[in-house]
């Protein structure tokens, strides 16, 4: 009798008995480890960094604002109730508090992300490591879990999923859930009493609030008085004002995007090109007489900073052309200081004005590529 060799398939292999669980398993099995499943053959481009190489050196980019917000949360909530904390104190009550968003944002995004690569049979991306990452250092520390967990579910679902996971999605997924958060929940997303972390000992008074730099911009028409009352600006620099959790310190966001950069992760031209366009309309506006507060302060306050380095730079949803990224990057940094000094009803104007673009970047890049078609067309002609 002829015996039979043929190899049989593995327990959680497709063909196998668990076959259907091969995604969940292939992903936690392949987590920490290059799969053997890389290019060796035919017309590929080869080099030591891949996708999952690509998002942990963004994720490690993120601890130094991650740490030093955790710290700020404590430090807040010690500074309005006159605790008097120390350092470790501060930094031990915010890692309690933010180690909640973390789990939210993890458990969810990566519950619907295993059940999508479940059903369609695929490998589950590594995608969403950055976005659950970013997610919680853009919300209020104080916003209800519930709330998160919905966010998240409706920008993951809605706004990667549907168009295919990552790399297919046009709108940044962490920006799509503080969105929905700000026009679903205003009041858990805005206003003086969602920035300081409360307890049931310690709840805010009427009297007391954690309004951030940004609440104050609106004031200063004619002197910055009402800003530089409250916070000056190293306390902006250094980060130690409210705000979201992540967004505050100059210092930590600079240490990330040295990061990026040294590494070639996130594209330099983006960012210096949103910093161009920030100065520029803050600029206008000191000499118009829009706004007295200098055009250089608002590249420290709110979230601009931490926008322009982690969230614009998305190669997923910038544009993809070099000259793209310098329209796309200045458009970005224009647009959230104009929102910052034309509408009094949203002080901060980055996530609108990073999503606005994110749909715009295809336009962009489309123009581009067909003028650099069109000039090419003519010197062909001409010779």
């Amino acid at each position: 009798m002829e015996e039979n060799t043929a190899k049989q398939p593995g327990l959680f292999e497709k063909g196998g008995k668990l076959g259907w669980l091969h995604s969940t398993v292939d992903a936690f099995d392949t987590f920490l480890r290059v799969p053997g499943t890389v290019t060796r053959t035919g017309a590929h481009v080869r080099d030591s960094i891949d996708l999952k190489r690509i998002l942990i050196i963004v994720v490690l980019s993120l601890v130094p604002a991650a740490l030093f917000g955790m710290w700020n949360v404590g430090y807040q909530h010690s500074l309005t109730f006159g605790l008097g904390w120390g350092f470790w104190h501060n930094f031990w009550f915010g890692f309690l508090q933010v180690l909640p968003l973390y789990l939210v944002s993890y458990i969810v995004g990566l519950g619907i992300e295993f059940a999508f690569a479940q059903v369609r049979g695929e490998e589950v991306s590594e995608g969403y490591l950055v976005s659950g990452m970013l997610i919680p250092l853009i919300v209020p520390v104080d916003v209800p879990l519930w709330m998160l967990a919905l966010a998240v579910a409706f920008a993951v679902v809605f706004g990667k999923e549907v168009f295919g996971g990552t790399g297919m999605n046009f709108l940044n997924p962490a920006l799509l859930t503080r969105a929905f958060l700000f026009f679903s929940y205003p009041s858990k997303m805005s206003g003086s009493f969602v920035w300081i972390a409360q307890t049931k000992a310690n709840a805010l008074a009427d009297a007391t609030t954690g309004a951030t730099p940004l609440a104050y911009l609106g004031e200063c028409k004619e002197a910055v008085a009402p800003l530089t009352d409250h916070f000056s600006y190293m306390d902006m620099f250094l980060g130690t004002v409210p705000g979201s959790v992540g967004e505050t310190s100059v210092i930590a966001i600079l240490i990330g995007a040295v990061i990026l950069l040294w590494t070639g992760v996130a594209s330099w031209k983006i960012m210096l090109s949103s910093v161009a366009g920030a100065l520029f309309v803050g600029w206008i506006g000191n000499v118009c007489g829009v706004s007295a507060v200098p055009a250089w302060a608002h590249l420290i306050m709110g979230g601009f900073l931490f926008g322009t380095v982690f969230m614009a730079t998305d190669p997923v949803t910038a544009a993809q052309t070099e000259t793209g990224k310098w329209i796309y990057g200045f458009l970005i940094g224009a647009l959230c200081v104009i929102v910052r000094l034309f509408n009094p009803g949203y002080a901060e104007g980055m996530m609108l004005a990073i999503l606005l673009m994110n749909t715009f970047a295809p336009l962009i890049d489309y123009c581009v590529t067909s003028c650099s078609v069109s000039r090419r067309a003519k010197k062909a002609k001409i010779a």
